[in-house]
């Protein structure tokens, strides 16, 4: 759909790819249980770049509580184990070989409470991501009525329809947090 002089379609696409950002960024955060997915923000400094964990091994769950690294190239252990103790998941690897065992601990109160911050601030993120995307949108709306393509009331039909959108794509944010946040208190 496409307002006077906005293209809402894009911009609906943009607002979409914050969320989806976000969906990934929860995945990352555990919730006491193991799974592949939590490994997937974790990026390792590999061959003079940062690349994803999943890109220099292979990252599995054995058990419920337990997620396993092997690590494909000899040299890029140490670097693994270093990317996965600096990111922030409470994680303490046990090398063997290359073999990296990631035993999951029991989530405490504090370590929830922790969680639940870095998924407020996660959220954040998305929403400044989102009103980015209503600024380009707004300004948009703006440049086509000062260039006389639209009229001032098809101008500002065209900002509350990004707006509303807007709208829509924040609550959406809120919903996500208020789910990971009940996924992360549950004991």
């Amino acid at each position: 759909m496409s307002v006077e002089g906005v293209d809402l379609d894009d911009l609906k696409r943009r607002m979409q790819g914050a969320l989806s950002v976000l969906k990934t960024d929860f995945a990352g955060l555990r919730t006491g249980r193991a799974s592949a997915s939590m490994m997937d923000p974790i990026t390792v400094d590999a061959y003079g770049q940062q690349m994803p964990l999943n890109q220099v091994g292979t990252v599995s769950v054995p058990e419920p509580r337990m997620v396993a690294v092997q690590v494909w190239d000899k040299g890029m252990v140490s670097a693994v184990e270093k990317a996965i103790r600096e990111s922030n998941l409470g994680l303490n690897p046990v090398v063997d070989g290359q073999l990296l065992r990631l035993p999951i601990p029991e989530l405490n109160q504090e370590r929830r409470q922790e969680l639940i911050k870095v998924a407020h601030k996660y959220a954040e993120q998305a929403k400044v991501a989102i009103r980015h995307v209503r600024r380009d949108g707004m300004d948009a709306a703006k440049k086509a009525e000062k260039d006389g393509d639209i009229s001032q009331d098809d101008s500002r039909v065209a900002s509350d329809e990004v707006q509303k959108l807007t709208d829509q794509m924040i609550s959406e944010v809120d919903a996500m947090l208020e789910k990971k946040e009940q996924e992360i208190s549950q004991v």
